[in-house]
C-alpha cells in the first residue's frame, strides 16, 4: 500500500469545481439555514439529557456546562464558518480533511461523522418514542411496552437484552427518511414550522417557570466532589462533555451548502446564528429546571415534564374523561408536544446531514455509488437515504437512549478539533486563497478549539470510558483520591468494534476505489 496514496490530497480548486457541477438543487437561504441549525441542536440535549447531567455530574452548576460546551463549539462554527465560505461542498467536515490531511484522514471523519450523525439520530428517535407514548396516554390511549421499548435495555446498570423492539421509533425515522426523499425545499419547510413551534413552547417554560423559582435549588450551586465526576468542578466538566451531545448538528448547516443559494455567506449566518440563540435557551432552560426541581430529581428521561408538573398551575387543568385523574394539564400537554417536535425536527436534520455526507462520500469512490445516486425527479440521494434511513431506523429499534451517546461526543469532538486544525493548515499553506469568512482573532480561536475539544471534551468522556472498563477510579487515582467505579465495558467495546469496521471498510473498498488515488496511479 504506497503511503502516498493514504495521504493524497484534493486541491481547493477540486473542491470549489465540485460545487459548481453538482447535481444537488441550490434552494436555502440564511432563513432556511438557521432554521436547520436550531433543528438540529434543540433535541434530546435539552429534553433529555440535561436532567442526567445535572443530577448525576453538576447540579445547578449545569448552567456552566453549557457555558462551556457553548464556547468549545464556538471556537468550532467560527472554523466552520470559514472553511465553509471557502469550499461550499456538502462532504462537510469529510471534505475539509480530504484537502488538508489527506484521504485516509476524510475516511476516518467520515466515519466519524456516521457516528455523530446515523447513531445520534437513533438514539434520538428512542427519546421521541418516549414522548409518543406520553402524549397518547393523556389522551388514554395505552401503546405496549413490546413496541416501544427497544431490544437492548440498561437494568440496573447491566445492558441486557428484552422482548422489546421500538417500532414507534423506527416509524419516526422512516417518516423523516421519506420527507428528505421527496426534497431539500420541502424538508426544510416542514422544519421551520417545528423550530417555530418548539422555540415558542421553550420560550413559555421559560416564562412561567420564572414565577414559580425557588432560590433554594440553587444552593450549593456547585455541589461538593464525592469523587470521580460526581459534582464538584469534576463534574462540570463531565456534564459539559455530556452536553456536548446537545450541540451534535450545529455543523449539520455546513453540509447544506452545497444546496443553498449563495453558500459563502449563508452558511457562516446559519452556523454562528443557530449556535448563538440556542446556546442562550439551552442556559435559560437550565436555570429554571433546577430552580424549579432540587437538581437530584432530575435525573429522568423527561427532565423539563417532572419541572412543569412540580409547577402543576391550576389555570392550565381542563375536564378530560380520558385521562387517569380525570383532567388534563394543558401545560405540560403543549411542553410534551414541543419535545415531540422538537426532536423530530432533529431527527429529519440528522438523518439530512448524513446522506449529504455519504453523498460526497460516493462521489470520491470511498463508499458505494449508491449513496451519491441523485434521483432525476426529486434531485435527492434518494437511494441512498432510503438504506441509511432504514439502517438507522433498525438502530432506533434495537439500542436504548444514550447507551452512544458519550461515543456521539467523543467522535464530534475530535471532528471538531480536526476542523480547527485544518483552518491553520489552509491559512499557512494557501494564504492567499479568498476567504468570504475569516475567523477572528486567528490563531487563537483555532487553537482554543482544539483545546476545548481535545482536553475538555474527549478528556472526561475518554477517562470515565476506560474507569469503567477497568472498574477503577482513574480520575481518582490522579488525584490521589482512588477506588473504584461499575465495571461497564461496554461503550469501549462498542467504539474498539466500530473502528474495525471502518478500518475493513476503507483497506478493501475505499482504498480500491478512490477516485483520487485511481486518478493518481493512472499513467498520463
Amino acid at each position: 500500500m504506497p503511503q502516498g496514496r493514504l495521504f493524497a490530497k484534493k486541491s481547493v480548486a477540486q473542491i470549489q469545481s465540485e460545487f459548481t457541477h453538482s447535481d444537488l438543487k441550490r434552494t436555502l437561504g440564511p432563513f432556511n439555514l438557521i432554521s436547520l441549525g436550531i433543528g438540529a441542536i434543540i433535541g434530546a440535549g435539552i429534553f433529555v439529557m440535561t436532567g442526567n447531567a445535572a443530577a448525576n455530574f453538576a447540579g445547578p452548576a449545569v448552567v456552566l456546562s453549557f457555558v462551556i460546551a457553548g464556547l468549545a463549539c464556538t471556537f468550532a462554527g467560527l472554523c466552520y464558518a470559514e472553511l465553509a465560505s471557502t469550499m461550499p461542498v456538502s462532504g462537510s467536515a469529510y471534505s475539509y480533511a480530504y484537502v488538508t490531511l489527506g484521504e485516509v484522514f476524510a475516511w476516518v471523519m467520515g466515519w466519524l461523522l456516521l457516528l455523530e450523525y446515523g447513531v445520534a439520530a437513533s438514539t434520538v428517535a428512542s427519546g421521541w418514542t418516549g414522548y409518543v407514548v406520553s402524549l397518547l396516554h393523556d389522551f388514554g390511549v395505552i401503546v405496549p411496552e413490546g413496541v416501544s421499548r427497544s431490544t437492548w435495555q440498561y437494568q440496573n446498570g447491566v445492558l441486557q437484552s428484552t422482548d422489546g423492539f421500538n417500532l414507534i421509533g423506527a416509524l419516526g425515522i422512516l417518516a423523516v427518511t421519506s420527507l428528505l426523499v421527496l426534497g431539500v425545499r420541502e424538508s426544510a419547510q416542514v422544519n421551520n414550522v417545528i423550530v417555530a413551534i418548539k422555540v415558542t413552547v421553550l420560550i413559555a417554560f421559560i416564562i412561567i417557570g420564572v414565577t414559580y423559582l425557588n432560590p433554594d435549588n440553587w444552593s450549593p450551586f456547585v455541589p461538593a466532589n464525592e469523587g470521580g465526576f460526581r459534582y464538584g468542578w469534576q463534574g462540570i466538566l463531565r456534564a459539559a462533555s455530556i452536553i456536548f451531545f446537545a450541540y451534535v448538528g450545529f455543523e449539520a448547516v455546513s453540509t447544506a451548502a452545497g444546496e443553498s443559494h449563495n453558500p459563502q455567506k449563508d452558511v457562516p449566518i446559519g452556523i454562528l446564528g443557530s449556535l448563538g440563540f440556542c446556546t442562550l435557551i439551552y442556559m435559560l432552560v437550565s436555570m429554571v429546571m433546577t430552580g424549579v426541581v432540587p437538581f437530584g430529581k432530575l435525573g429522568v428521561p423527561d427532565p423539563i415534564a417532572v419541572a412543569v408538573d412540580r409547577m402543576n398551575p391550576s389555570w392550565a387543568l381542563v375536564p378530560w374523561s380520558g385521562s387517569d385523574t380525570g383532567s388534563l394539564n394543558l401545560f405540560s400537554l403543549i411542553i410534551k408536544i414541543g419535545a415531540f417536535t422538537g426532536l423530530s425536527s432533529v431527527m429529519l436534520v440528522l438523518c439530512y446531514a448524513q446522506t449529504r455526507v455519504f453523498y460526497q462520500m460516493a462521489k470520491d469512490g470511498l463508499i458505494w455509488r449508491v449513496f451519491g445516486e441523485v434521483n432525476p425527479r426529486f434531485h435527492t440521494p434518494a437511494t441512498g437515504t432510503v438504506v441509511l434511513g432504514v439502517i438507522i431506523a433498525v438502530a432506533a429499534s434495537v439500542l436504548p437512549l444514550g447507551v452512544l451517546g458519550d461515543l456521539v461526543s467523543l467522535g464530534t469532538a475530535l471532528a471538531f478539533a480536526i476542523v480547527c486544525g485544518s483552518v491553520i493548515y489552509l491559512r499557512r499553506n494557501n494564504p492567499t486563497m479568498k476567504r468570504p469568512f475569516q475567523v477572528p482573532f486567528y490563531p487563537y480561536t483555532p487553537i482554543l478549539g482544539i483545546f476545548f475539544c481535545v482536553v475538555l471534551m474527549m478528556g472526561p468522556i475518554l477517562l470515565d470510558i476506560v474507569s469503567k472498563a477497568m472498574g477503577y477510579d482513574l480520575l481518582g487515582a490522579m488525584i490521589g483520591n482512588p477506588g473504584k467505579v461499575e465495571h461497564d465495558p461496554i461503550a469501549l467495546g462498542i467504539l474498539a468494534t466500530y473502528a474495525l469496521v471502518g478500518v475493513f471498510i476503507y483497506l478493501f473498498y475505499g482504498y480500491r476505489h478512490s477516485k483520487l488515488g485511481i486518478a493518481a496511479s493512472t499513467p498520463t
